[in-house]
């Protein structure tokens, strides 16, 4: 997703993908050390042996906050984050993978001199191209 011009320069259908990047050990205890998420999925390799996962996996807020991370957003542009819909974890990220964004504009909603709401479709893949999250991410952009 690339948000770097004005709500009225989107168009339905434009597409975007974002740069990589690889999730890290160092990712999964940040984050589990700055939310409390401390749940043996993603922290404990010996219990997780014993799962359907068979290694640690990443929370899926951080895949979420990554992916937001990977996104191109420019000052001036970008007002506010507005929500997101339809949250799904389909697949799980494992330490060492390398996710991505492809975006699509789904939907404009004009809301008068303060800018329009764009919606975007998006999905997290990684490295083999499976789909490990998707969302419908909604940001308030301003007018050009």
């Amino acid at each position: 997703m690339r948000i770097d011009k004005s709500f009225d320069a989107f168009e339905i259908g434009e597409r975007f993908v974002s740069r990589a990047r690889t999730i890290t050990e160092a990712d999964l205890v940040m984050f589990a050390a700055f939310t409390g998420d401390w749940y043996p999925l993603h922290t404990d390799a010996e219990y997780v042996k014993q799962t359907p996962f068979k290694q640690r996996i990443a929370h899926g807020m951080l895949v979420l906050s990554v992916a937001t991370g990977l996104a191109r957003l420019e000052p001036g542009w970008v007002v506010a984050f507005y929500g997101m819909d339809r949250v799904r974890f389909v697949n799980p990220t494992f330490i060492g993978d390398t996710i991505h964004v492809e975006a699509e504009v789904v939907e404009k909603e004009d809301k008068g001199a303060k800018g329009g709401v764009v919606t975007f479709r998006q999905e997290v893949k990684k490295q083999t191209g499976d789909v490990v999250a998707s969302a419908v991410m909604k940001v308030l952009v301003a007018k050009g």
